[in-house]
């Protein structure tokens, strides 16, 4: 049904089309369950999301969105607080509070954007100009909302937040905590310039949130793929240096002439078609871990008149589960070494400058079972496994902590007023899938924390 405003509402169990959503509960769960959905409302999604995006969050600035959050949790009467890493990144945290008997679970997602929505910061390498879905001011039309991260990550942190308060406003008694949590810092990327801390990304704030004490047995990350996916890929940043000769665009008839930017671009081609050959070789289970070159750095804009003696490349090798970064680097150097041989002359050193291992949890434990039973619940068919996966999330910073951890997410959005493409794909959410996954969230929630400790295999 449609409410007022022209967005799909949602007043029951009954309210979507298709299955109900609760098989293979008990009847007390069912109930527990049904009685959370009442309070999930596309109007309220709309609220959340919309409020999240106009809180700019770049990566290392996510302080303020970190004090709305908490302060929105606040307001519903969940027990909630900022934690910061610093005077401008911080996380937000909440918590319901079971009787102690149960396991705990955490529903996590980042909240810091990839890009930051200032055109002197974006443009132009992610465009001439941003696009209005580019900057953080949310736009409603309908059952979408575009704005900078309004699916990823901002529309799964609320749907998360959504989730909490339906629980809570249910009033439902729990045996195990329910932790709902936000974490700075959860993009692959080092901090911008002039920042205090170089270590803003790549998972810092979900690894800060784990080292001040909030664990759970299991957690949920809530990340985009409609899938239950329990395999992620990590990461590896080279730092790939080709020599060459400074000297004069006068004297290049005359004088020994070695240009290591055009050597780097040899060696760039052959990076591009190993990462190819890469891949073939690591995929496995449901990750197909990709690489690219992704930076170049070299000579001085003002000065075009002289070449100069060092170029420098940057990749992201994408882990799988079962490569560890010292096997990665090893598999580097020697691709390395193979485009030294094919370019006679040519001096080039790597270096590995970052590493994230990729994780896995056991598809059997627990969080897993009882998400895909909500996934087929909610679809009515069998669970439906992504492959060829080559996204990293702060899954792995959990999991490679020791906390059981799945992930599952919305699909891309689709009916967008423009192109989907990567950015529009990051930045558009329909309210409409927002309701499932807040229901898929909020069943597996109800069906954890509402166990004994020996029901879930503790």
């Amino acid at each position: 049904m449609s409410g007022p405003d022209g967005l799909h509402t949602l007043d029951g169990p009954d309210a979507l089309d298709g299955p109900d959503g609760l098989d293979g509960l008990d009847e007390r769960r069912r109930d527990l369950v049904a009685a959370a959905w009442k309070h999930v409302t596309a109007a309220r999604l709309r609220e959340l999301v919309v409020g999240l995006v106009n809180e700019p969050s770049p990566t290392g600035g996510e302080g303020a969105l970190a004090g709305h959050i908490a302060g929105t949790l606040g307001a519903s009467g969940i027990t909630a607080a900022v934690q910061p890493l610093d005077d401008r990144q911080a996380n937000a945290w909440g918590r319901l509070h079971g009787d102690g008997t149960g396991p705990d679970l955490m529903l996590y997602a980042p909240i810091d954007t990839l890009t930051t929505g200032d055109a002197a910061e974006d443009a132009p390498w992610t465009g001439p100009d941003l696009r209005p879905d580019m900057r953080p001011s949310a736009s409603v039309v309908g059952d979408l909302v575009t704005g900078l991260g309004a699916s990823n990550p901002k529309g799964h942190a609320a749907c998360v937040m959504m989730a909490a308060e339906a629980v809570h406003r249910a009033g439902l008694p729990l045996t195990g905590d329910l932790l709902v949590a936000f974490g700075a810092g959860g993009m692959p990327t080092n901090a911008l310039d002039g920042g205090v801390r170089r270590n803003t990304g790549q998972g810092a704030g979900c690894s800060f949130l784990l080292e001040q004490g909030h664990w759970a047995d299991f957690a949920v990350i809530a990340k985009p793929g409609w899938t239950v996916s329990w395999e992620e890929v990590g990461l590896a940043w080279f730092e790939v240096t080709v020599r060459g000769i400074h000297t004069y665009v006068g004297s290049r008839h005359r004088l020994p002439y070695d240009n290591a930017i055009a050597r780097a671009g040899e060696v760039a081609v052959r990076l591009e078609r190993w990462f190819e050959e890469y891949a073939e070789r690591h995929t496995e289970g449901t990750v197909a871990p990709q690489g690219i070159v992704a930076a170049i750095e070299a000579g001085r804009p003002r000065m075009a008149a002289v070449t100069p003696a060092s170029c420098r490349l940057l990749v992201d090798l994408r882990l799988s589960p079962w490569t560890t970064p010292m096997q990665a680097k090893r598999e580097f150097a020697a691709a390395i070494e193979g485009i030294r041989a094919e370019l006679p002359g040519v001096e080039l050193v790597s270096e590995m400058v970052l590493a994230i291992p990729g994780s896995a949890s056991d598809p059997g434990m627990w969080a897993s079972r009882s998400a895909i039973a909500a996934w087929e619940a909610l679809e009515g068919r069998p669970h439906e496994v992504i492959r060829g996966n080559s996204g990293a999330t702060d899954a792995n910073i959990l999991r490679n902590r020791g906390v059981p951890t799945v992930r599952i997410g919305m699909p891309k959005v689709t009916g967008a007023p423009s192109e989907i493409d990567f950015a529009m794909g990051m930045n558009a959410v329909d309210v409409r899938e927002m309701e499932r996954l807040t229901r898929l969230l909020v069943r597996t929630a109800v069906d954890t924390v509402t166990r004994t400790r020996r029901e879930v295999g503790l």
